[in-house]
Formats: structure tokens, sequence, C-alpha cells
């Protein structure tokens, strides 16, 4: 808000007039305000961490553009659990993350994607599989994930993330596991059921080497490479 004084020719005391406060500084604000914690409109998921204005949820991950028949098997998977009282929702968007998802300040934004830009320029597109069922768990054990584990393809996903890590480095952010199941979760649940889930693995499995097609579907084309931060996604395009 600004005030500028007006002298009034009659009492020459000083008055104040409230100026509009510019669109152009407003838009500063918001771009800077992040959605607040809300588990119910996030279907009971809880942050990792709290939520802090000026602060980004950041991950580095390759999306994953799945064909119809793809969703199908994903269905045939969750119906098959189902019968089993092991009731799981189905995600919406599929990746196979690169980072682990960190904290970037606002003002590292810029520098920190202009870091990524420069490592990705040296990677050549590339096909993996993802195609072995495993069960996930996150870090809190909050939430249980029905995966898709690479098995061909993994050892030059490794290359990226040590790429990947080096922009982490440079910022005091967390690298990526030692030794990573670079998969695509296809599903979750609420609370820590892996045990259960684990007891069905092998049927999962035989499923999914069954379905008509799998070897085609369940392979992904990986052309860019890309970074979500807060509200804002950058792509970076292989060779």
């Amino acid at each position: 808000i600004f005030l500028y004084p007006i002298l009034s020719p009659r009492t020459k005391r000083v008055q104040c007039q409230r100026l509009p406060v510019p669109e152009s500084v407003m838009g500063m604000f918001k771009e800077l305000e992040e959605e607040l914690d809300d588990s119910v409109q996030h279907d009971g998921r809880i942050r990792s961490f709290p939520h802090q204005r000026g602060n980004w949820s950041t991950l580095v991950y390759l999306e994953y553009y799945p064909e119809v028949e793809f969703v199908e098997l994903i269905d045939l998977l969750l119906t098959h659990l189902q019968m089993h009282k092991l009731p799981m929702a189905r995600l919406a968007e599929f990746h196979i993350s690169l980072s682990q998802t960190v904290v970037l300040r606002y003002h590292w934004i810029n520098i920190f994607v202009e870091s990524l830009k420069e490592k990705m320029t040296s990677f050549d597109r590339f096909y993996c599989v993802s195609d072995k069922v495993k069960i996930y768990i996150n870090q809190e054990n909050t939430r249980t994930f029905l995966g898709l584990e690479v098995s061909a393809g993994s050892s030059y996903l490794q290359e990226v993330v040590n790429e990947v890590d080096k922009s982490m480095k440079e910022f005091d952010l967390k690298t990526y596991y030692k030794k990573p199941s670079f998969h695509i979760s296809v599903a979750w649940c609420l609370g820590d059921v892996t045990a259960e889930l684990e007891k069905h693995q092998q049927e999962l499995q035989a499923i999914v080497d069954r379905f008509e097609n799998g070897a085609k579907i369940l392979r992904m084309f990986a052309d860019q490479v890309r970074c979500k931060t807060g509200n804002k996604i950058f792509s970076f395009p292989l060779r």
C-alpha cells in the first residue's frame, strides 16, 4: 500500500490518499504462494515436510505417457487386489523419479534449473522397460505404492541420476538413493500394507507377463528430463 501526503488549502493538515497496489507487485506475491496443507483435498495424504512460504517442493523425473492398454493392465492388477480386499487407487500420472523430493528456495529456482539444463545436454534419448511388479512404501510409512520396476535401462538412468545429484549437491540438497530401484508407481493406498501386498506379488507378476502387447506398452521412450518445482515444470530435451 502506497501513501502520499495532500495538503488541505484551509486546514493545512496532512491527509493521506490510498493508492491501489500495482498488479505487477501483487503478482509477485501470488507467485511465491504455494497451496497450504489440506489432507482432505489430497485423499488423506500428508506432506513429507511442513509447508513454508518460499519453499518449493521439487522433483526431477521422466514423464511416462501411457497408452490405453497400459491403464487397462493396471486396472486388471487393481481388480485382482480388490478381490483379496486390498483396495488401491490408480495414479492419474506416471513417471520415473530421478531425485528425491527436495525443498528448493524460490530464489534458487532459476539457477538450479540452469544447472540441470547444462548437465542434461550430454545425454541421448533412450528406451527403458518397466515390467517387474514391486511394492514400495514412502519414508514416513504413511503410503504404500504398487510399482513396475525397471528391468532394462537402469544403468543409463543411473548415469542421469549421477548428474542430477551434482546439481543437488551444489545447493546442499539431498541426493538420490545409493542403490535406487527405478520404477513407475501405478497405484497407492494409505498406511503400510506392504506385507499383505507382497503375498500377492507373484500373482500380479503373472498378470503382467500374460498381458497381450505387454512388451510394447511397458517400454518407455525417454526424450526429455523434467523438473517440477512448486507449480512450475521445466523440460530438458535429450539429444
